[in-house]
């Protein structure tokens, strides 16, 4: 009776913790580039029951053997093994915005922070007063060489990740660039952002704000196998409302059986207490 108690509390904790991270995927399902978290659970040890009113000893010529036979497994609880993140690919939006960027593949932005370098598949840029090219937390993007300056209507990133400019124009960021004043006339590739990957994804440390960062056992960034740049563009988080409310729902049934199992289990012990016991 006790051991019920036990279990069905193991059970209402683990789908508390689901609960904590389906409500989180909901809350960020409008957030650009938002990964979903999914929750995996593991078993304790189940224990064999036997029956204790027989024997189980068998006689032969040749000596004895157990022979007590077994009734079934019993359950001992449940307990969260790991809470992940899934790296599928989301949809893309057009913006129609040259500072909005998108990633087809598996692969990440490259951000310098004050705790150094982070990553991000949130790609809606802008610049700063500088000219430096920044995400919407003001941390400057990187390219291979180092921060990027740029100039409104005077950019374009291709699939590569090229940053091109036009050098027939003023390359100041103070000085205002027409669209239709921009013809293009000499273009130059002045950095290129710098992409990576790494060898287990999976086991990068999400920090938020769509950020996440290197562990040791992610390995050090990598450049990508496969990744595609798409300007104009946001990737929309890979969270389905619709599957995350049915997975709310199972988690609330499976709460409350855990929990009227509980109150069946002290009612019993109460009876068996109060009533035979005495």
């Amino acid at each position: 009776m006790l051991r019920g108690i036990y279990n069905s509390a193991s059970g209402m904790i683990a789908q508390q913790a689901r609960l904590d991270v389906v409500a989180n995927n909901l809350a960020n399902v409008d957030k650009t580039g938002f990964k979903k978290d999914l929750t995996l659970f593991k078993a304790f040890p189940d224990m064999l029951i036997r029956r204790i009113n027989e024997s189980g000893l068998g006689i032969t010529p040749a000596g004895s053997y157990d022979n007590m036979p077994f009734v079934g497994k019993l359950g001992t609880g449940v307990e969260v093994n790991e809470v992940y993140t899934e790296f599928t690919q989301g949809s893309l939006q057009r913006t129609e915005n040259s500072f909005d960027m998108a990633l087809e593949g598996q692969g990440f932005f490259t951000v310098m922070t004050e705790r150094g370098e982070r990553y991000t598949r949130d790609g809606s840029f802008t610049i700063n007063q500088e000219g430096i090219l920044v995400n919407h937390n003001g941390y400057p993007v990187m390219g291979e060489n180092g921060i990027i300056r740029v100039q409104k209507n005077n950019f374009i990133v291709n699939e590569r990740g090229e940053v091109v400019v036009n050098e027939g124009i003023s390359l100041d960021p103070r000085d205002p660039v027409g669209m239709d004043s921009n013809n293009w006339s000499d273009p130059v590739v002045i950095d290129r952002l710098r992409l990576v990957d790494f060898e287990n994804i999976r086991e990068i440390k999400k920090e938020g704000e769509s950020l996440y960062r290197e562990t040791e056992f992610s390995g050090p960034p990598l450049p990508p196998a496969e990744l595609k740049v798409v300007q104009g563009f946001l990737e929309k988080s890979n969270v389905n409302i619709v599957r995350e409310m049915v997975d709310m729902i199972e988690v609330q049934r499976s709460y409350e059986a855990n929990q009227k199992s509980i109150t069946t289990h002290d009612q019993t012990l109460g009876k068996l207490i109060n009533e035979v016991v005495r």
